[in-house]
């Protein structure tokens, strides 16, 4: 993410916390939220796919990725209620993910 994408999930934690506090059950939620936005990410491509006989395709690629950004959104705010750094925490975290999933240059 972009600082300009952190600044804007920055905006919707403070929208939230706002609305709805910052107790431990409201960091619960963001996090049960995120399961719902997964599960939405499951019914569209269930959907595009065709999967179920009675329905049909009811959804495409463009409704999936959709839905994909809706849970990587989610889960940046979750991430903002967990730490003060959510863009360094990602940024380690993703390194941390590269350097042991991709290979190395050999010499």
């Amino acid at each position: 993410m972009t600082p300009d994408q952190w600044a804007t999930i920055g905006r919707l934690v403070g929208w939230l916390d706002t609305a709805n506090g910052t107790s431990e059950q409201e960091r619960a939620m963001r996090l049960i939220k995120l399961t719902e936005e997964a599960g939405e990410v499951s019914q569209a491509y269930v959907g595009m796919v065709g999967q179920n006989p009675r329905k049909g395709v009811t959804h495409t690629a463009a409704d999936v990725a959709d839905e994909l950004c809706d849970v990587i959104v989610t889960a940046a705010v979750a991430l903002h209620s967990f730490t003060d750094d959510p863009a360094g925490t990602l940024a380690a975290k993703l390194e941390t993910i590269a350097a042991r999933s991709l290979p190395t240059a050999r010499t």
